[in-house]
Formats: structure tokens, C-alpha cells, sequence
């Protein structure tokens, strides 16, 4: 098991994480014709958007509360009321999800009983689900305010258990995609699950939303894609779930208690091992033999890993990253043989004690930095906020995770099943070879002369 190291300073020098709200922005932005109004300043709402603008390249439908100085000390309830019902009359959304900010949840508000005003005050609205989440950004990051929205969405859409259905026979199969997955993998799995003869259902279906595809409309005030809302209330009567990222366990538990439905977990989809559990899993549930076609990628993945066992078998890794998404490099990089000499996270998740590391700091890049040097790292694998990071180091630096600002199709970028894992040992491989896999870094020998 990992050692947790904690946080020992009083500030974020290279800040690594993304806030709570960012989060459950995102996971709102899967859902076809929904709109995210964060509940707190314009700056908020801002600062986000440009994240996401940033990254997909995309128009973005954000709304906000816009929290001014006045209402911030007297009371702020009606901008969420009167916020709602805007949205409601001009834009006709499917669902709103209604995320706080440290700015709301320092005034305490209480965003559940807002709701219940709402539809009390407009009654004519209640046929839109409001899916309100608590997601203060001085706590937790991307991927936990993410899965608290997936969460909401399910607690909101299939409020109490539903009875027995006597016809489970429908060929869907219900997928809790987590924050770790891009665009690119989520279309990847539809693939793969549609293989076995099954039909997906995806929450939320960013593969749907945010994949980078023009359209007839210039903008829309709300989401152009993803899960449709009256889906999710038929989870109920899928084979099964497949639940991708540890960060989901919560939700999933929620969905098996009111469903009974089965469900079946997945931490990672990287590396031969994880992939084989989750090509079995549907084979199990199709009852089907695995298509001629992924034993062929399967092949190709073994093949894959025999040429670039020289280059990685002992690569030295620095990972900076979210929980889900740190567990499953690091994971891959075990299975190749090599080692994970510096490994951080923004916010602490019970999946960093599994991670293939000595130590999991929590923590930012100047920790990741810091640790990488002293550790002789060859490699570092984070978000474009590392790239400074890299060059300091005098090391590659494999963009993954949220944001990526500097490079275009990170979005959309495969890491997952066979074919992802393929080609991210072939990146990691050529990046090492290009940037002299076999020679020491210079910062390492100086570090040894110094000590």
C-alpha cells in the first residue's frame, strides 16, 4: 500500500488541481440539453468557462448567480430563485445542475431548500429537474466535484427504489463513466460494449457533447448532446452497470440500492490486466465469445508491449493527476515493469492507498518537482500546468488529465482498452528514446555529487 503523505504547507505554489464546481460543470455538460449555473460571482463562472473553452475548444453553455459584494453579505437566495427561472422561460433546458462555489458555501447556503422555493414560487417549472450539488472549491477537486453532480443527477432523476422489473431483458447496459475518461475513450467503449451485441447508456456522455463536432447552430444556450434526461430515470432496467472509476463508487452504490441492478467496477481500463476484466465482464453479461476483432487488438496490445519492454522496463515516472487517473498510469506503469518515483494528487480519494507507489503526496507541481528531482525521474505525465514543470527538469512531459490548453485533440485523446494502452507505451517509448532513455539526466548527477 501507498504511503499518504499530507499536505505540509499553508499554501499551492504551481497549483495542480481543478476546483469542486469545474467538476460538476463538466459531468452537467454530458447531459443533452442541460445547462451548469454555478451559484456564486461572475468570476467563478468565468474562470471556468475559460478552462473549458480552453481545453475542448468548444462554446460552452455556463450560467451563474452572479454574487455581488451586497448579496454576498445580506443574502443571496433570490439570485438563485430568480437565476432559475431565467434559465427556465429563455432557454427551456432538459435539467439545470446547480453547483455551489467556496463563495456560496461560506455564506451557508442551503442550496436543496432553494430548490424546493423555486418550485414552489414557479410552479409551471416543475416538469425541469434542478439537480442542486454541494461542491465548495476549498475542498476536493475535478474529479470529486464531478462525481458528487453524477451522484445528484441519479439522486434527483430516481428519488426512491424502484419496484422489481419483471422485464430486465433489454439489451442496455448502463455505464457510470468517470472524470478520468476523455471524449476519445468514452467513444471508444461504446464501441467496444456495442461489440457484444449491447446498447450503452452513458452518464454522463461527454462522447456525445463535448467530441469536437460541428453543427447547423452557430450557439445554444444549452448542451448539444449526451445523455438524455428521461434515460436515466430506465437505468432501472438495464443487464447491468458497468461502473468506470473508483471516484463512482458512491454513486454506484446509490443506483444498485434503488435499482438492483448488478453492477461491475472497474478502477482503470489501462493495461492488459484491467482491459481482460472488462472484456470479460461483457462477454459475461452478453453471454456472447469476444469478437474475433478485439482478440486481433488484444494481440496487437501483447505485441505492442514486447517491442517497448527495452525502452520501459525500468522508466523512472513522475504522475501529478487526480486520484482515478493517477491510480491507472501508475498502474500501467507497474505492469511494464517500471517504477513511479514521484506520484501526486490534489485532494485525497480512499483509491491512492492502491496506487503502485512508495508514497502518494498530496499536494501541487512544486511537490512534484521537487520529488521527481530528487528521484531521478525520466518522465513526467500531468496536465499542461506541468509544462514548466518538464522543462525545469530537463524531462518529457506527457499531457493527460484537465486542462490541456497548449495542445490541440487532448480532449479527444485514447488511453483506454487495448488500443489506447497500445498507443500510450508507443508515446511513452518514443519520448524516452527521443530524449535519451539510456543517458542520466544531468540534474540527477549534480544531485548525487551534491549529496
Amino acid at each position: 500500500m501507498a504511503e499518504i503523505l499530507k499536505r505540509n504547507k499553508a499554501l499551492a505554489v504551481n497549483p495542480l488541481k481543478a476546483s469542486q464546481p469545474i467538476g460538476a460543470s463538466l459531468a452537467f455538460l454530458g447531459i443533452q440539453h442541460a445547462i451548469p449555473m454555478l451559484h456564486g460571482s461572475q468570476g467563478c463562472t468565468a474562470f471556468g468557462k475559460v478552462y473549458f473553452v480552453r481545453h475542448f475548444r468548444e462554446p460552452i453553455p455556463l450560467q451563474t448567480t452572479a454574487m455581488d459584494q451586497v448579496s454576498t453579505v445580506m443574502n443571496a437566495d433570490e439570485n438563485v430563485i430568480e437565476g432559475l427561472k431565467a434559465i427556465c422561460e429563455k432557454s427551456s433546458p432538459a435539467l439545470i445542475g446547480v453547483p455551489t462555489t467556496g463563495l456560496s458555501e461560506t455564506q451557508g447556503t442551503d442550496i436543496k431548500r432553494l430548490v424546493k422555493d423555486f418550485y414552489a414560487a414557479y410552479p409551471e417549472f416543475t416538469h425541469i429537474p434542478v439537480v442542486p450539488v454541494n461542491t465548495p472549491d476549498f475542498s476536493g477537486c475535478l474529479e470529486s466535484g464531478y462525481a458528487l453532480a453524477v451522484k445528484a443527477v441519479l439522486e434527483t432523476l430516481i428519488p426512491s427504489p424502484l419496484p422489481s422489473p419483471s422485464g430486465r431483458g433489454r439489451n442496455v447496459v448502463n455505464v457510470l463513466a468517470g472524470s478520468f475518461l476523455t471524449p476519445g475513450d468514452l467513444e471508444h467503449i461504446k464501441e467496444l460494449i456495442e461489440a457484444f451485441g449491447l446498447q450503452p447508456l452513458v452518464l454522463p456522455d461527454l462522447a456525445d457533447s463535448l467530441d469536437g463536432h460541428l453543427t447547423e447552430q452557430e450557439t445554444s444556450p444549452v448542451t448539444l448532446g449526451g445523455t438524455i434526461v428521461s434515460d436515466i430515470a430506465t437505468m432501472g432496467t438495464s443487464l447491468a452497470t458497468l461502473v468506470l472509476g473508483h471516484s463512482l463508487c458512491e454513486a454506484a452504490d446509490y443506483l444498485h440500492t434503488q435499482t438492483g441492478v448488478p453492477d461491475y467496477r472497474f478502477d482503470s481500463l489501462m493495461g492488459l490486466d484491467a482491459v481482460d476484466a472488462f472484456v470479460s465482464a461483457l462477454a459475461k453479461i452478453s453471454g456472447k465469445p469476444v469478437p474475433a476483432k478485439i482478440e486481433r487488438q488484444r494481440a496487437q496490445l501483447q505485441d505492442a508491449m514486447v517491442d517497448s519492454h527495452f525502452m520501459l522496463g525500468f522508466m523512472r515516472v513522475a504522475i501529478a493527476a487526480d486520484p482515478d487517473l493517477l491510480f491507472g498510469f501508475a498502474q500501467l506503469v507497474h505492469e511494464m515493469g517500471g517504477e513511479v518515483v514521484a506520484a501526486v494528487a490534489p485532494a485525497r480519494s480512499a483509491i491512492l492507498s492502491s496506487v503502485a507507489a512508495a508514497q502518494v503526496a498530496i499536494g501541487d507541481l512544486e511537490d512534484l518537482e521537487n520529488t521527481a528531482r530528487s528521484n531521478g525521474a525520466q518522465l513526467v505525465i500531468s496536465n499542461s500546468h506541468a509544462v514548466e514543470t518538464a522543462r525545469r527538469l530537463g524531462i518529457p512531459l506527457l499531457r493527460a488529465g484537465f486542462p490541456q490548453y497548449d495542445l490541440l485533440g487532448g480532449y479527444q485523446r485514447l488511453w483506454v482498452g487495448y488500443r489506447g494502452t497500445r498507443q500510450t507505451l508507443f508515446d511513452w517509448a518514443n519520448l524516452l528514446v527521443e530524449h535519451g532513455h539510456h543517458e542520466t539526466p544531468a540534474y540527477v548527477s549534480v544531485y548525487k555529487r551534491e549529496t
